[in-house]
């Protein structure tokens, strides 16, 4: 897998615009929804520390086109991914954001570092039988009290199969239900469990956030969040 993507380092984001270019929709635009769920997060369950920072691990960061995006939420941000090559671009993209490689499985973090670990559109990538420990070894490096996330695609939405299907990248990919996701943080030890699907319109408004709110528990968002305290 790192392999894999170390020969996308400098084409990551035209391959994923290409893999949805039948929405009509960028990149960027689904880089920007992530935003919202990632800081109803900081908010709901009270993990900022007494000066108001989180400090925050993307598992799986790829090369960082997240982070930009991410910048006012997170001042003290750290990355890592098994893919050196996607590292490196990272590292010069995104100077602010401390980042590392490593070997799978082990996360290269002491236990408690963070106050928030997150993956997104990572765990689709990780073998099933891999799932247990990928969740688990987020749990580590998360403080007590602090909250373990993880955003993915949504299997039972048609136009998200389309993309992950038009997405060479993807071809192996094994797509993870929120409830299976729920199922695995339960088993890793973490509680108040609980998830929902954004995503269900291609734009981006009051109207249609309030509208997701309403029917987030359903299953008809392109992705969901699904998160857990330690």
């Amino acid at each position: 897998m790192a392999e894999l993507f170390d020969q996308y380092r400098t084409t990551y984001n035209r391959t994923v615009d290409d893999s949805i270019s039948f929405s009509g929709l960028k990149h960027d635009f689904f880089l920007h929804a992530k935003l919202a769920p990632l800081a109803d997060l900081i908010a709901t369950r009270g993990i900022a520390r007494r000066d108001g920072s989180v400090r925050a691990l993307d598992v799986g960061c790829g090369i960082g086109a997240l982070h930009p995006y991410v910048k006012p939420l997170f001042p003290d941000l750290h990355g890592c991914d098994i893919s050196r090559e996607s590292i490196a671009r990272a590292r010069e993209e995104n100077p602010w954001v401390t980042y590392a490689d490593y070997m799978a499985p082990v996360l290269p973090y002491a236990d408690g570092t963070f106050d928030l670990a997150f993956a997104v559109c990572v765990v689709h990538h990780v073998p099933p039988e891999h799932w247990p420990s990928f969740v688990s070894e987020m749990r580590r490096v998360v403080r007590p009290g602090g909250v373990v996330s993880v955003i993915e695609h949504n299997p039972f939405n048609p136009l998200t199969r389309l993309a992950v299907f038009r997405c060479p990248f993807d071809e192996d990919a094994v797509l993870i239900s929120r409830r299976r996701a729920g199922h695995l943080m339960e088993t890793a030890g973490l509680t108040e469990v609980e998830g929902r699907h954004f995503l269900m319109f291609p734009f981006a408004n009051s109207v249609a956030r309030r509208v997701e709110g309403w029917l987030s528990n359903l299953p008809l968002g392109a992705q969901y969040v699904c998160s857990g305290r330690v």
